[in-house]
């Protein structure tokens, strides 16, 4: 590959600065009168603005800001995982990337049988299925950005990231609180241990780290365009890297690979049109359990009955997709009948809204970062970037030094089973960006990270923004979560510290199983951000205080 030094001659400034000149910039009030950008890292946060300074749009800013986190939060997302788009121009129907790699032409049950092996694996080369599709999409929203009028080359929006890579960044507080060496089959897999350990020990924050492999990768990417990635020098190592650790990916698979555009599903509220993204990603599920809150009387937020309400409607959107999420090309379900009112009334009649129904859990863990932008235009963007579980596969590339994702783990060996493996399929998505079409012409792009707690996240930050809360208080208050989260082992109402304890004693009261958690378990319940533009454009903005981000504009 090229040298990471390349410049484009259409550069004309350098946008990068020290980390250290950055924070004096994020807006302390969260409100920005043209243009914002949230993330959950603040240097992905000060790239997302210098690109909206710069003159550009809401999709460039994004992936500056994206390239930037699959750097500084790896243990999140990479350029060796998987990406959703939402672009909304506020003219027509918001549209959905699909940018999910799909399995190798390796990846058969056969494969796992020779390895004597009855279920794939979490972590290691054989964890590493499915493709890299973030790269795709990124590809596809900027053709979409060009033919709207975006004019950035792309060495400028890859410049901060591949900055980062090369000069170093310190390791965030969030990554800072995971404790990688816990997991002994992720610091078996090959080259984790060189690349995110400190002479094999858990990163402290702050401890300075570089990734010239991934500078250099960056620096083609900037010099030779995206499509490098698989169809030219990058595929070529790729391709080397994937046979060097025994993944089932080929250079053939890279070739054929392509993101794809897709119709959001779509939910009418009483005031509000809600969009998510369709299958393989859990965005049914998200938009039932809104659904359901609202066949539900739409209680007051945070009270009693509206954390009741949303636990019970999380049951039964999930076991819908359970039921029916897939590769959409094998999906079954009229997913829009799903989102019908009759559908709708006949799940929320189930509900007691006294008493918690019983629940059989399955295990979810789940990585991932999601960001926004709304530019001067009103063109608003909701996307999410992931690995799948915290580092994803484990497994770093020798040539490229991509972290590989995990995703492909959510297949299932089993003959006929939803989403059995087979080369070219999808897998199952927990990722599900969102947006929001307020009647009186507001228009709002939200999302979390957390697994099978997006959803759930989701409802709670978009449930008390609809009430009136400001964007910051929607996102700061406490949350709850049922189920699993990075690793929980119980079928629990899992409660965030500073939650109210009298709406905590109802839900014990109710028969839910309640668990109160630290304050040093605040990333269980999500790192999530929100971009909420006024009808006279004005921009109120930020990103979660779990996390490492924020807002910042113009």
């Amino acid at each position: 590959m090229t040298s990471s030094g390349l410049e484009h001659p259409g550069a004309r400034r350098k946008l990068w600065r020290p980390p250290q000149e950055l924070e004096p910039a994020l807006n302390p009030n969260a409100e920005f009168s043209r243009a914002a950008v949230a993330a959950p890292h603040r240097l992905a946060v000060e790239a997302g603005r210098d690109i909206l300074a710069e003159g550009g749009d809401a999709i460039e800013a994004t992936i500056a800001m994206a390239a930037v986190l699959a750097i500084v939060y790896p243990h999140m997302n990479s350029l060796g995982g998987d990406g959703f788009w939402l672009i909304d121009d506020g003219k027509r129907q918001p549209r959905a990337i699909e940018a999910c790699g799909f399995a190798g032409q390796l990846a058969t049950p056969e494969f796992y049988a020779a390895a004597h092996l009855e279920a794939i694996p979490s972590r290691g080369p054989r964890a590493a299925v499915t493709l890299p599709g973030a790269v795709g999409g990124w590809m596809l929203a900027r053709e979409f950005s060009a033919a709207s009028g975006g004019r950035l080359p792309l060495p400028i929006l890859l410049e901060a990231a591949q900055k980062l890579a090369r000069e170093g960044y310190g390791v965030s507080a969030s990554e800072a609180r995971f404790d990688p060496t816990r997991d002994i089959a992720l610091m078996q897999a090959p080259g984790f241990a060189a690349a995110f350990l400190d002479e094999g020990k858990r990163p402290a924050a702050g401890l300075l780290r570089k990734s010239p492999r991934l500078a250099s990768l960056l620096g083609q990417l900037a010099h030779a365009g995206l499509d490098d990635f698989y169809r030219g020098d990058i595929a070529r190592e790729l391709a080397g890297d994937f046979e060097t650790l025994g993944a089932p990916i080929t250079r053939v698979d890279l070739k054929t690979y392509e993101a794809a555009w897709r119709r959001p599903l779509s939910l009418r509220l009483s005031n509000a049109q809600l969009f998510n993204t369709p299958a393989p990603t859990q965005g049914i599920a998200s938009l039932i359990l809104l659904g359901l809150l609202e066949h539900l009387g739409a209680p007051r937020p945070d009270s009693f009955a509206h954390s009741h309400a949303l636990i019970e409607a999380a049951k039964r959107a999930m076991q819908i997709r359970d039921r029916v999420c897939t590769d959409f090309r094998y999906a079954m379900a009229d997913f829009d009948a799903l989102l019908a009112p009759p559908a709708l009334q006949r799940e929320a009649a189930a509900i007691d809204m006294t008493r918690a129904a019983p629940w059989p859990l399955r295990e979810e863990k789940g990585d991932t970062v999601w960001l926004g932008a709304i530019d001067a235009a009103g063109l608003c963007v909701s996307y999410i970037q992931s690995i799948y579980w915290e580092y994803g596969s484990g497994c770093v590339a020798p040539r490229t030094g991509l972290l590989l994702q995990n995703r492909g783990s959510s297949f299932s060996l089993e003959p006929g089973a939803l989403n059995e493996l087979a080369p070219g399929r999808r897998p199952f998505h927990t990722l599900n960006p969102a947006i929001c079409r307020f009647d009186d012409g507001r228009a709002l792009s939200y999302g979390s990270m957390g697994g099978d707690g997006q959803p759930q996240f989701q409802a709670q930050v978009f449930s008390r923004i609809r009430a009136g809360a400001s964007i910051r208080d929607a996102l700061a208050a406490p949350r709850h979560l049922f189920g699993r989260a990075w690793g929980a082992p119980s079928a629990s109402v899992k409660i965030e510290a500073g939650f109210d304890d009298g709406v905590a004693r109802r839900l014990e009261a109710a028969g839910h199983f309640v668990e109160r958690l630290g304050p040093h378990r605040q990333d269980d319940f999500g790192h999530a951000g929100a971009l909420l533009r006024g009808v006279n454009g004005e921009i109120e903005a930020d990103h979660d205080p779990r996390a490492d981000g924020g807002a910042a504009g113009i």
